[in-house]
């Protein structure tokens, strides 16, 4: 796995495009949204400022960048060969979308330290930290399923937009109007409470009763997402 993961990040840190648009770009998004938090703030809060943060990384930084890799490694039969070998499925996955989790948790982990040294840090950190963890894992999922349906990188421009924009709209969604309506219709959507979930956990104030039901409604979407990939999920091209 970590020969894999090694020479994935070699690839990544080598294609410009990927490096610029998958996670240079997010990280100065999320430097406006900071720099410009006193703004953002009087739309939302803070813990809006660290949701959106939290989504545009993962959004455009890790899912899109794991559906790109994951449709070329297919197209050009990379994922077929290592299949040959004996590495299991589960290490071969492992190995290709670990380089982009990891550096994706590392922006947001230094871009929240970051603005919590600027604006104040979140009333509970620990779970700041379970909401984006949660997130990212449901995240992966998503990219993976959608990778299914990705003949090619050039088709995961399209592909990827549904969800890259409908987690981020969601997220702002959520976290500029809160939950007082359609607060069930909000949780049920891709991000709603895992958005809702840091927004308290940044702000503080949040209920254990709370905590779990947006736990619950977050891991649903990561069970989901999952089993999405699980199902959708291809090793070779399409004939």
């Amino acid at each position: 796995m970590l020969a894999i993961a090694f020479g994935e990040l070699i690839q990544i840190f080598r294609n410009r495009l990927v490096l610029v648009t998958s996670f240079v770009m997010p990280a100065a998004v999320s430097a406006f949204f900071i720099y410009r938090h006193e703004v953002f703030t009087e739309l939302g809060s803070l813990g809006y400022i660290a949701a959106v943060v939290v989504f545009t990384i993962g959004a455009l930084g890790l899912y899109t960048t794991t559906v790109t890799t994951l449709a070329s490694r297919r197209q050009n039969l990379f994922l077929k060969r290592l299949r040959s070998t004996a590495a299991s499925d589960s290490t071969i996955l492992t190995g290709l979308v670990v380089p982009a989790a990891v550096i994706a948790l590392v922006q947001v982990a230094v871009i929240l330290s970051v603005f919590a040294a600027v604006a104040g840090g979140p009333a509970t950190p620990l779970l700041v930290a379970v909401a984006v963890l949660a997130s990212m894992v449901m995240l992966l999922g998503l990219a993976l399923a959608t990778a299914g349906v990705t003949n090619s990188p050039e088709h995961a421009q399209v592909t990827t937009l549904p969800v890259t924009i409908g987690v981020i709209v969601v997220a702002s969604w959520v976290g500029i109007s809160g939950t007082g309506e359609l607060t069930y219709l909000k949780r049920m959507l891709p991000g709603g409470a895992a958005t809702e979930l840091l927004v308290n956990a940044w702000n503080g104030g949040v209920s254990t009763q709370l905590t779990v039901i947006l736990l619950a409604h977050t891991l649903a979407w990561v069970v989901i997402a999952v089993e999405l990939a699980r199902k959708r999920f291809r090793w070779e091209p399409r004939r």
